[in-house]
């Protein structure tokens, strides 16, 4: 797998959301599910550049832990602003703990 193709993709479908959040839900949402929504759209990004990083550097344990930290963390904001669903936010902070073990994995070189 090129986790530098994800780290595309995930940054690309970050643009997008955040052109849909700006344009296409800015009339519907409350200001603060728009800053929800908006703090998904930035980790996605920070994250889709940190896979690439990582795919420069064959450290795959990060990239894994950037992919599925961006899924569930990202992913579960998203959700929660779209659905109202408040139970996800229960979920979140599982793809911060991932997002953060990524960044360990980065730190101290752990490459498989």
């Amino acid at each position: 797998m090129s986790w530098i193709a994800v780290g595309s993709l995930v940054a690309c479908a970050g643009v997008a959301a955040g052109a849909f959040g700006a344009h296409g839900l800015k009339a519907m949402l409350s200001a603060a599910r728009l800053e929800t929504f908006e703090v998904a759209v930035r980790y996605q990004m920070y994250h889709g550049i940190a896979l690439i990083l990582a795919g420069m550097l064959g450290a795959d344990r990060a990239a894994w832990c950037f992919l599925l930290g961006v899924l569930v963390f990202s992913g579960s904001l998203y959700l929660l602003v779209l659905t109202e669903s408040r139970w996800l936010g229960a979920i979140t902070p599982i793809g911060g703990l991932l997002l953060l073990t990524g960044w360990a994995f980065l730190a101290f070189g752990y490459k498989r």
